[in-house]
């Protein structure tokens, strides 16, 4: 049975929340609610579309996150790989298999966003979203891949270059949900890459980006697959430079012409981001960069080989949990909590208002700041972007009780209970106005606990999603780097 609260409040983002028990159940609640549902599993792009308004008339929210197997990567005999719905950025960042087979998609799924939003954000949810910038639309085309929906009708399988009509518009009904993502494993001889240009190194939206697939017979080109992204209405090919690849070796000259030919492709506008006419440049920079990298075989440099994750596992947590859907019930820092109010808020409004810990920050409220980091089951998330009733049978950690994970005495012997990286941050001055810090140490606390003695270029993976407007994280990376040896 599916645990449903129904709310009524004025100015919700919503006044219903159902947690489903199986999939025919969820399928069932799409035929009855249709336009007026949406389906929740990172709910990264969602909570922001509500937060802004920019969706209307949605009464019903649908949570799948505790459907169990939706959240696998798996290899099938035909040599097919497939991603359930719930597959998260990190785990396929993460993912031996995809990285042996797939790596585009690795690379795309490792440029989402930051960790906090990656352990949160699916790549059924990137595709569904559907805008022409989502990084990963852009490979999976690449790598000729199709998504299957069901119904209470029954299932169809779409090709992904069908399933978008443009920009944010795709193929899917209201009584839909996508079920499984599917793509032909690269083969020997075969390579590929994915490349983004964003206006910062990370929480950058693309300006251009671009997914790249050869098939190598000796040292010529026998097929090349050339997909851009954030250049259209939808994600195109750049049909003229794959077919002038098909037979060439990759010389300079022979990259160069492909890479202008790919930028020919291109059909940019102008926005607050970039112009048209630099968008159209940067596209033949990304190619020839892309084809340059594939020749020399160095395209896996790209990724490290074990991203920072900030959590405690990798994937979705299918924890079959029991709601009465008439509260959340909910462990924060060990200690049982249970609201009856706040189901129509977002986990950082809930822990604020409801729960009174005001530790937490609320910065941006849009998953840009990182202010507002906890740990939900294990993963640190941005509380902004979760639903409220997610915490209903989870545990949660807030910086008020990230002390307590630590045993024992204070490492500095003088009485007082902090963990490391407070201990740290206090020692080195690693604060200015102080707003941003909780934020940066739940991120460190977490990446301890993930790596105890971290690279410098661990930490700064590790505090990606988050951002600091008065210093300039010196003292921060000094900070975590001396957490490690308080650590020891």
């Amino acid at each position: 049975m599916a645990s449903c609260a129904t709310l009524w409040f004025n100015n919700s983002m919503w006044t219903e929340y159902i947690t489903p028990a199986s999939l025919d159940e969820t399928l069932r609640f799409l035929a009855e609610k249709r336009e007026k549902a949406r389906l929740v599993a990172g709910a990264t792009d969602l909570m922001l579309e509500l937060e802004r308004g920019l969706r209307k008339g949605i009464e019903t929210m649908i949570d799948i996150t505790r459907l169990p197997d939706l959240d696998c990567i798996t290899f099938a005999e035909d040599e097919i790989i497939h991603i359930g719905p719930l597959v998260t950025h990190n785990a396929a960042a993460a993912s031996k298999l995809l990285r042996e087979r797939a790596f585009p998609l690795v690379s795309a799924a490792w440029q989402v966003g930051a960790p906090q939003i990656r352990n949160r954000a699916t790549v059924a949810g990137n595709l569904v979203t559907a805008s022409p910038a989502n990084d990963t639309i852009t490979p999976l085309m690449a790598l000729s891949a199709w998504v299957t929906l069901a119904s209470v009708k029954g299932t169809r399988r779409v090709p992904l270059e069908n399933f978008y009509t443009g920009v944010r518009k795709t193929v899917l009904q209201p009584d839909e949900m996508l079920v499984d993502i599917a793509f032909p494993a690269l083969k020997a001889g075969q390579s590929g890459t994915f490349l983004k240009l964003g206006l910062r190194r990370a929480q950058a939206i693309s300006l251009v980006n671009a997914a790249i697939v050869l098939t190598l017979d000796s040292s010529r080109v026998r097929s090349a697959v050339i997909t851009l992204g954030a250049v259209a209405p939808t994600i195109i090919h750049a049909s003229e430079a794959e077919a002038y690849l098909a037979g060439k070796q990759l010389t300079d000259e022979v990259i160069g012409r492909a890479a202008e030919l790919a930028a020919g492709a291109s059909r940019p506008i102008d926005d607050i981001r970039g112009s048209a006419a630099y968008r159209k440049a940067m596209v033949r920079v990304l190619v020839m960069r892309g084809l340059r990298t594939l020749r020399d075989g160095n395209e896996r440099t790209q990724v490290p080989e074990a991203p920072v994750m900030l959590a405690s596992h990798v994937g979705t947590s299918n924890t079959k949990r029991q709601t009465s859907g008439k509260s959340i019930q909910t462990k924060i820092n060990g200690k049982e909590y249970t609201f009856t109010t706040g189901h129509e808020k977002s986990l950082l409004r809930l822990l604020r208002e409801e729960a009174g810990l005001t530790g937490t920050k609320e910065g941006c409220a849009e998953g840009e700041c990182g202010a507002c980091t906890v740990f939900l089951d294990g993963k640190a998330v941005m509380a902004c972007l979760v639903p409220a009733p997610c915490a209903d049978g989870a545990e949660i950690i807030t910086v008020e009780g990230l002390a307590d994970l630590t045993p024992g005495p204070s490492p500095k012997g003088n009485g007082s209970k902090l963990h490391p990286v407070q201990e740290a941050f206090i020692a080195d001055g690693a604060v200015q106005c102080g707003y941003c810090t909780p934020g940066f140490i739940m991120s460190a606390a977490k990446l301890l606990e993930e790596r105890p003695h971290p690279r410098r270029d661990e930490i700064t993976q590790a505090i990606s999603g988050n951002l600091c407007r008065c210093t300039g994280y010196y003292k921060i990376v000094q900070a975590i780097e001396d957490a490690a040896n308080l650590n020891l």
